[in-house]
């Protein structure tokens, strides 16, 4: 017949401080089982039922609790230590550096990772700083079209956005802080990689088949605005550049176009002069020329497009 246990009662020692009960709590531990029904007029309406251990992280682990949310911590301390900012390729060089974000898309997270958008010579890289994790990357090479594009946030106001359009198909959303700057630099920098013609120090240019006045009608933050200026096709690539700009506003490739044709309206140029240019990635670009007709053979005279309506 098993003796039964006289019940625990508590004690009190007054030489015993706050100090050491906490030493006891982190060298020995404790384990707190708990159930308590609360209950009114006999009836019992809530129950709670708590089991938990205090101790120092030592005492856990030597208990073998808490091993993976450990282990997990310490390789994020250790990646957080690593020195932050781009690592850099061997003669490559940021051309700038500004906050941004990439919009992860396509698998179950849908959103937008913020980080620092890096524009070197060579990639287009957006860089968490902690933990460090590059977000997003591409080599200049493979981005075929660069391109500004409002887009309403949750709170309802309107941003732009920076479309990136790759070889493979794929069509990248970027945040900046500064996305006129960043689509300027970035335009600059594909329109000096489209051709060995275009490397630095080197003015020479592909002979164009056709090159005068067009009117674009640039994406703003305000809506799309007609502004005039230069256009120039060649057999790879149609570039548009207002005279007030240092840089082109539109660099398209010509394998990226699909169609050009005139669209109804009116345009800058008159009733019938607007032309619509269609992309294989499905964006359509809108110009005005005084000579529709003219422009829309010489598009024609590239060889790739399909015939106008």
């Amino acid at each position: 017949m098993a003796s039964e246990q006289p019940p625990m009662r508590p004690t009190r020692e007054p030489r015993v401080t706050l100090d050491d009960l906490v030493e006891v709590l982190l060298n020995k531990g404790a384990v707190l089982h708990l159930d308590l029904i609360v209950a009114v007029a006999d009836i019992p309406l809530i129950g709670v039922s708590v089991r938990a251990a205090i101790a120092g992280m030592e005492t856990m682990l030597e208990y073998g609790m808490m091993r993976n949310w450990d282990e997990a911590t310490r390789e994020w301390a250790e990646r957080s230590a690593v020195p932050r900012g781009l690592g850099l390729r061997e003669d490559e060089s940021v051309v700038r550096r500004m906050s941004g974000g990439h919009l992860l898309s396509g698998g179950v997270y849908h959103g937008w990772r913020p980080g620092s958008v890096y524009l070197t010579d060579r990639r287009l890289v957006v860089l968490r700083d902690e933990p460090r994790e590059v977000l997003w990357q591409t080599d200049l090479d493979a981005v075929r079209d660069v391109r500004l594009r409002p887009e309403e946030t949750v709170g309802g106001e309107e941003r732009l956005r920076l479309e990136v359009a790759l070889a493979d198909g794929r069509r990248e959303l970027i945040s900046a802080r500064e996305p006129e700057t960043l689509h300027d630099l970035l335009t600059r920098s594909l329109a000096g990689s489209l051709g060995p013609s275009l490397s630095p120090g080197v003015p020479e240019e592909e002979p164009p088949l056709a090159d005068g006045h067009l009117w674009y009608e640039e994406p703003r933050r305000s809506g799309p605005l007609w502004r005039g200026g230069r256009a120039r096709l060649t057999a790879d690539r149609l570039t548009w550049k207002s005279p007030v700009d240092g840089r082109p506003a539109l660099v398209l490739a010509t394998d990226e176009l699909t169609e050009v044709s005139r669209a109804p309206g009116y345009g800058p140029g008159g009733e019938g002069s607007v032309l619509l240019l269609r992309t294989v990635g499905g964006d359509e670009h809108r110009l005005s020329a005084d000579d529709p007709v003219a422009w829309v053979r010489r598009f024609e005279s590239v060889g790739r497009l399909t015939a106008p309506a």
